[in-house]
């Protein structure tokens, strides 16, 4: 099963987070081979807002461990976890995508809707590194969707979701994360 977490940094948890990236990343490791995608989230002065984890785990028990046992969320670093199954619509990992456009900023995109069992139209294109709805806990309900993708400008970024089919837009500027090799 496929799993979308985004922990939303606490303001002012940045110097935590910087200390204790060490052992985020080595608690990371453990899930490198089940990673979809995953990095940062920030503001346009690089100051840290969260983290994103695309998964695939055997079922949501693991999928509460991922999220409630990593450090920086047992420390307080973080305000609050969004956690949801998804779907990876593309298929692969963001070391799959073909980076055309390296000088293009990158992009979280959240769609929140109502509670719906129809399926949604989700943006294709060459700019999407991932993309997926985010669903219940049963998988039988979308409730919104997660898209990372390469584009000109947050404005740029936002269009990917219908506001018609969507509560809420929020946009994030993101960039792929892990170690440095």
């Amino acid at each position: 099963m496929e799993f979308f977490c985004y922990h939303r940094d606490r303001p002012g948890s940045t110097p935590l987070r910087t200390q204790m990236v060490e052992e985020h990343w080595t608690y990371m490791d453990q899930y490198a081979a089940t990673m979809i995608a995953r990095g940062p989230t920030f503001t346009s002065d690089e100051t840290l807002t969260g983290s994103v984890h695309i998964l695939d785990l055997p079922d949501a028990t693991a999928a509460r461990t991922f999220a409630f046992e990593e450090p920086g969320y047992q420390a307080g670093a973080y305000r609050d976890v969004l956690l949801r199954r998804w779907h990876n619509t593309l298929g692969r990992t963001m070391w799959d995508f073909d980076d055309r456009r390296p000088d293009a900023d990158r992009y979280l995109v959240l769609g929140l809707s109502e509670p719906a069992a129809e399926p949604i139209d989700l943006p294709r294109g060459d700019d999407l590194i991932a993309c997926g709805p985010l669903l219940s806990d049963d998988g039988s309900m979308i409730l919104g969707a997660a898209v990372l993708l390469q584009a000109a400008s947050a404005d740029a970024a936002q269009q990917v979701l219908s506001p018609d089919r969507f509560a809420s837009i929020e946009v994030h500027q993101w960039d792929f994360g892990g170690r440095s090799d």
